[in-house]
């Protein structure tokens, strides 16, 4: 609707056609999908551990935006989804998701299931060469997408700030 403001801080993609749900398992074994996290405002990013910058800046964000929502951060659940599912093991998201925020959840799953997911999400990934076959990056989609208490895709915010004030708004709707 022309002149309509949205409550939320970042760009408002409610009603889009994202991906609705996914299956990948957490860094502990279990299975999830977005009904698990019912009742509370869910972030959803995707990355790698090994990443040089996005990543492990973006989940410092997060873990600052949570820590500055006071007690309802206990309300917000992250996730990340690796796209790199050669390195990421398990062990390793599990050692290395928590480090930022304890409540913080690795996504992991085979590289079809993993394929399925970014494709419903529209994330890109793609591996690029380095110096040695271990030492490769991949480029990928930065954004965050964030969904309310019910489940619903409302929102992908430019910034942590933006993300915390978006996720006060996405607890209330």
């Amino acid at each position: 609707m022309p002149g309509s403001k949205t409550p939320f801080n970042g760009v408002d993609i409610t009603g889009s056609n994202l991906g609705p749900d996914f299956r990948l398992t957490d860094h502990n074994g279990k299975e999830r999908s977005l009904a698990d996290f019912r009742g509370k405002v869910v972030t959803l990013f995707f990355g790698y551990t090994h990443c040089p910058d996005v990543c492990p800046t973006t989940l410092s964000d997060m873990a600052q935006a949570v820590r500055l929502l006071g007690p309802d951060g206990a309300r917000v659940q992250v996730l990340f989804a690796t796209v790199d599912p050669k390195r990421d093991t398990p062990g390793l998201l599990r050692n290395y998701v928590p480090a930022f925020n304890p409540g913080f959840l690795g996504l992991y799953g085979d590289a079809a299931a993993l394929a399925k997911v970014t494709q419903d999400f529209k994330i890109y990934a793609a591996e690029r060469p380095g110096k040695t076959p271990e030492s490769y990056t991949v480029d990928h989609s930065a954004q965050s997408l964030v969904f309310d208490t019910k489940g619903r895709l409302r929102l992908m915010p430019r910034t942590a700030l933006q993300a915390t004030r978006s996720l006060r708004t996405c607890e209330s709707s």
